[in-house]
């Protein structure tokens, strides 16, 4: 099993931003990914273009896609839900997740939401990542990205096997969270059990 980390956008370097190498560091020291943890700075680290990343993800990144698992971060979640309408994959953790531009204009641009990339495959999403193995962290007292972003994704799809963990203390999760590994190591379990 394999473990992709997707950055939020303005993230570079990664490795001195947010929690990423923490976990990154975390994940190699338990030893579970056999096939390895990825961590790579994203080319376009400030608007995030889906035509960008997208491509970069595929081409660059992804090895044995059934066989990983991606932990997205913000705009690295979007990313993450878009991966995954195409592309068979073990399991998600989406931090931080919308599925609004939120009415900000550098997002709408970023080709990522509605109605400009298209309208979001949630039946896809969810058969292509473990048949639901997804779990969504997100904190209530986050600054961007409100509560009901999250609520929604989850509900799109579906409870079986997809879950929101709320949370009110962690922002937009910018600091290494014992929560997030956690739900890493979930996720792998899940998919393990398949």
């Amino acid at each position: 099993m394999r473990v992709i980390i997707l950055p939020g956008n303005g993230c570079s370097p990664v490795r001195s931003s947010n929690w990423y190498k923490w976990l990154e560091g975390k994940l190699l020291e338990e030893g579970r990914f056999k096939d390895g943890v990825v961590l790579k700075d994203m080319p376009d680290p400030d608007r995030a273009r889906r035509s960008i990343w997208l491509p970069f993800i595929k081409e660059q990144i992804m090895v044995s896609s059934e066989r990983t698992i991606v932990v997205g971060h913000s705009s690295g979640a979007v990313a993450a839900l878009r991966l995954a309408e195409t592309i068979p994959l073990a399991g998600l953790v989406l931090v931080a997740a919308c599925h609004t531009d939120l009415g900000v204009t550098n997002e709408r641009l970023s080709g990522w939401y509605p109605p400009s990339g298209g309208e979001w495959k949630w039946a896809d999403i969810r058969s292509n990542s473990g048949n639901g193995n997804i779990l969504l962290l997100h904190s209530t007292d986050d600054p961007f990205i409100p509560i009901s972003e999250p609520r929604h994704v989850a509900k799109c799809l579906g409870e079986d096997g997809c879950k929101l963990r709320e949370f009110t203390d962690q922002s937009h999760f910018f600091y290494p969270s014992e929560d997030i590994l956690h739900a890493v190591n979930h996720v792998l379990d899940t998919a393990l059990l398949m």
